[in-house]
């Protein structure tokens, strides 16, 4: 799933439920951290847990309020650390979300509206209380972000013209298939034809007679050469 995501549930210890048959561990944990979602006030400082597989945030007033967004779902994450930008040291992160709309992304909800469309989040700041952790946090993000590299798309090739003599001479073709390519008995000329088309293959085979002419004709050539000294 795109986008963040709402966590509610905890362990005992109050930290987030890790994916254990996925491989997911926590790598770290830093407390003290606000979280700003899209151009909303922050919310009230809670706890970063960075594991190998995501960025979760839970607040330490009210443990049914959390957010976490997929490593795979951060399309860029940066220290900001400009006053213009926001008051305070940081990370940047532009959340992937799928699908946009044209339409505002953000809207100007406050943390006091409990209507918050996460589907339209579509960037976040994680805002320590020590601004000295800011580079150990975009470490931890960099180094996370390397285990979770994106997938690639194996695209299926709809026609595959390469091919060994020993696979159409070994694997027989299945019923109801029509064969359509061959490999001349020839090793020395691999020329695949079709055998709907009869007039290309005596075309194929004429090549081959007036390639062998061409040979015999250049070596009668040399021999006369060679004569005439």
């Amino acid at each position: 799933m795109a986008g963040l995501t709402v966590v509610t549930d905890r362990t005992p210890a109050g930290q987030p439920v890790l994916n254990a048959g996925n491989g997911e561990e926590l790598v770290h944990v830093l407390s003290g951290v606000s979280l700003v979602l899209g151009n909303r006030l922050p919310l009230s400082p809670g706890t970063l847990y960075i594991t190998t597989r995501k960025v979760v945030w839970l607040s330490n007033t009210d443990t049914e309020r959390g957010y976490a967004v997929d490593f795979l779902n951060i399309s860029l994450h940066a220290v900001s650390r400009d006053p213009e930008s926001y008051p305070s040291p940081c990370i940047y992160a532009q959340i992937d979300i799928g699908d946009e709309d044209d339409d505002d992304s953000e809207g100007s909800d406050t943390e006091g509206n409990e209507t918050l469309d996460l589907s339209r989040i579509t960037e976040m700041r994680v805002v320590p209380s020590d601004p000295n952790q800011v580079d150990a946090l975009f470490q931890m993000f960099c180094e996370c972000a390397e285990l979770n590299p994106e997938p690639i798309e194996e695209e299926e090739e709809e026609h595959n013209w390469i091919f060994s003599a020993d696979q159409l001479e070994n694997e027989p073709p299945e019923e109801g298939e029509v064969t359509e390519w061959v490999v001349t008995q020839n090793g020395s000329h691999p020329i695949g034809c079709s055998n709907e088309d009869p007039d290309l293959a005596h075309t194929v085979l004429q090549l081959q007679i007036n390639d062998q002419r061409f040979e015999d004709a250049e070596e009668m050539d040399s021999d006369d050469h060679n004569g005439q000294h």
